[in-house]
């Protein structure tokens, strides 16, 4: 029996992609409010906010799964002639949900801009079963890099072992497609196109051969 380090090895790489469409969107949008006052500008923006969130639940969304994810207060300032001259207080109030229902994601969008939103900082498009396709990715790379080896050895006219060595997962794609959207418009209606994800897998796999 041979020890490992009087084997020949054959280190081989193979990758993957698969596309899938993706079946839901994670939103954010919100609201924000300038007053004077600190307590006015809070009191606008929560008014303003609870009325984004009803109308977004109008579309099925549970106003559980809206959650905030960003809330300041931020004091605002004009400079003239080089001096701070203070202006009012900014409240800025950011929420995040999931719409599973990708055909209806710019509807929902103008809705809650039409009922207060005037914030929208992005628009990702995700798959529910991610894990699922990476798996079948995972798979295909694997086989990918086996076809390599076997190419490989019968050009070196070796034969190869049949049962790796060594498999090593090396990345894997994350089936994020970011729609950013910091400067929305109130005017026109948001045509959104998610297209297809590319979901990718890497790994190396290490054979010995004789």
């Amino acid at each position: 029996m041979l020890l490992r380090d009087q084997r020949h090895t054959l280190i081989v790489s193979g990758q993957k992609t698969v596309q899938a469409a993706p079946d839901q969107a994670v939103i954010t949008l919100g609201v924000i409010t300038e007053n004077v006052d600190s307590a006015a500008a809070q009191q606008e923006n929560a008014a303003a906010i609870s009325k984004v969130i009803k109308s977004i639940a109008a579309f099925g969304v549970p106003e559980d799964q809206m959650k905030t994810v960003e809330y300041r207060i931020d004091p605002q300032y004009d400079y003239n002639d080089g001096k701070q001259v203070f202006r009012g207080y900014k409240v800025t109030h950011l929420i995040q949900f999931i719409s599973t229902n990708i055909k209806q994601v710019g509807e929902i969008i103008d809705t809650a801009v039409k009922n207060g939103a005037n914030t929208v900082t992005s628009v990702r498009f995700t798959l529910s079963n991610e894990e699922a396709f990476y798996r079948q990715a995972l798979s295909l790379a694997f086989e990918n890099a086996h076809q390599k080896a076997l190419s490989m050895a019968k050009t070196m006219n070796v034969t190869l072992g049949s049962i790796p060595e060594q498999v090593q997962e090396v990345s894997a794609g994350q089936p994020v497609v970011p729609f950013e959207m910091s400067a929305y418009s109130k005017v026109a209606s948001t045509p959104i196109q998610p297209g297809e994800l590319n979901i990718s897998a890497v790994v190396k796999v290490e054979y010995v051969y004789f």
